[in-house]
């Protein structure tokens, strides 16, 4: 049999890559990104304010299909052939986008727990934009997984602090805060059954469905909280292992659950308690508020939005646990993110610390404010604001033509026009809503429908607040 001739190393060149038909767009980080973003910026802050003037209020005037039309006008065709350039698209759709925005920066823009973020936040928000760190492995994210760590634990440390080894987990809201506190009482017991107000939030139930769970079984809440004896008796009912859920801040009215009482009933029938504090959560921060979140610290997990009551760019969310531990059962191995050997030789694992594989570094916004306004600073924010709604309050009260449902626990105030029907207040909701005077929400309490200020921008006036009132009883007598 005859040998077959020996081979030998292909020596031709690489193919040269072909030449470029356009100069490639300039990127966002290393060295000379700052010097390629300042143009841009300025671009872009210019169309914000031209935006928001030609806006004239809190949002666009003429309802959907009006800024339906003005959208498209702009945005078509979205993939030409041949693009605009960076400022035209820019200048283009940036503008669109703020002439056509829910503003809550606007005073009179108060119907939901949607905050006007702070401008320091944003800022560091564009840093951690430009940088692009992605918080799945050390070696995408090496200094921003350190100050999550910092960050996280020292938040957690406000919620737990007689505790020795708190922690929190950074997500994209209630929503998934909740998701995450079911699940990791679903890995700690199994088919465990939740039992929740009629005041919580609708996350709850859902994340019940996709986990499988049995349906939460729902507790009466007539005065806005959960009523403790039915929650007595339901637990009296039910066999463990339990999970029951409160709520420090009802997205209809801010109210809080009566935590200690909760915690203890919980004691008594050996269930786990979660504490839904997404809205409420924030007081900790202020020394004359704290108070009404007593009983936080024994719950077996807590949520937190700091895109509430702490003025951040969404997201901003927190799941708080009492000791590190308790988040074991997130643990995932994928061996090209956190390899045996290279945890074992010192690179930490952040695989486990969400259930979102590539997620940025929402961190940054919030060390940044953490940092810049301390204690004090957030304290002085959040009275400042509860204030407000307390003055909203009292200005509703003293007016003849208005009813108040009750004095805030937070910054949300309901009201309606004394002896309106229903439909009656469903229509002025939605005449400023199309007029783009103002943006109200809405709720149901006691039976009724009524007009929803969530107040959460910090720079609100008392002439704003007369202005919004006048605006919905002008819209009354129309």
């Amino acid at each position: 049999m005859s040998t077959p001739p020996p081979t030998h190393p292909d020596t031709r060149p690489p193919t040269p890559l072909p030449p470029l038909a356009t100069p490639l767009p300039p990127l966002a980080g290393g060295e000379h990104g700052p010097n390629t973003l300042r143009p841009l910026l300025a671009t872009v802050l210019d169309a914000l304010r031209d935006g928001a003037a030609e806006r004239h209020g809190p949002l666009p005037a003429g309802g959907p299909a009006h800024t339906d039309r003005r959208t498209r006008a702009a945005a078509e065709p979205v993939l030409p052939d041949e693009g605009t350039g960076a400022h035209h698209a820019l200048r283009t759709l940036v503008h669109t986008l703020a002439q056509g925005a829910a503003d809550p920066a606007d005073p009179l823009c108060a119907a939901h727990l949607h905050t006007p973020p702070l401008a320091l936040a944003v800022a560091a928000d564009l840093a951690a934009s430009a940088l692009n760190p992605s918080m799945d492995s050390w070696d995408q994210a090496p200094a921003a997984s350190t100050l999550e760590t910092l960050v996280t634990r020292t938040l957690a440390a406000e919620i737990y602090p007689h505790h020795t080894g708190p922690d929190a987990l950074v997500t994209t809201g209630g929503t998934e805060s909740n998701l995450l506190a079911l699940l990791l009482a679903r890995e700690r017991h199994g088919r465990v059954q939740i039992v929740c107000g009629a005041n919580t939030h609708h996350s709850i139930h859902r994340a019940a469905w996709l986990l499988g769970l049995p349906r939460p079984v729902t507790v009466p809440a007539p005065t806005g909280t959960v009523d403790l004896p039915a929650l007595h008796r339901t637990l009296t009912d039910l066999h463990p292992p339990l999970l029951v859920t409160a709520t420090a801040g009802t997205t209809d009215t801010g109210r809080i659950d009566p935590l200690p009482a909760i915690a203890d009933l919980c004691a008594t029938h050996h269930a786990e308690l979660h504490i839904d504090a997404s809205y409420g959560g924030p007081l900790l921060f202020s020394p004359t508020r704290r108070a009404a979140l007593n009983g936080l610290d024994r719950a077996h997990s807590v949520a937190l939005d700091l895109h509430k009551l702490g003025w951040q760019p969404a997201p901003a969310g927190l799941l708080a646990v009492p000791d590190t531990s308790h988040l074991a059962p997130l643990g995932h191995t994928a061996d090209y993110l956190n390899a045996d050997d290279d945890t074992e030789a010192g690179l930490p694992d952040l695989l486990g610390r969400s259930l979102r594989t590539t997620r940025r570094p929402d961190i940054l916004k919030t060390a940044v404010t953490l940092k810049a306004l301390g204690r004090t600073g957030l304290a002085a924010l959040i009275d400042h604001t509860c204030a407000a709604a307390h003055h909203l309050a009292g200005l509703v009260e003293n007016h003849p033509g208005l009813e108040l449902h009750e004095q805030p626990t937070l910054t949300t105030v309901l009201f309606r026009p004394t002896g309106a029907a229903d439909h009656t207040v469903a229509d002025i909701r939605r005449a400023l809503l199309t007029q783009g005077t103002a943006v109200l929400g809405r709720a149901r309490a006691n039976g009724r429908l009524w007009l929803k200020a969530t107040i959460l921008n910090p720079h609100t006036t008392p002439d704003d607040l007369e202005t919004l009132l006048k605006l919905v009883e002008g819209s009354t007598r129309r």
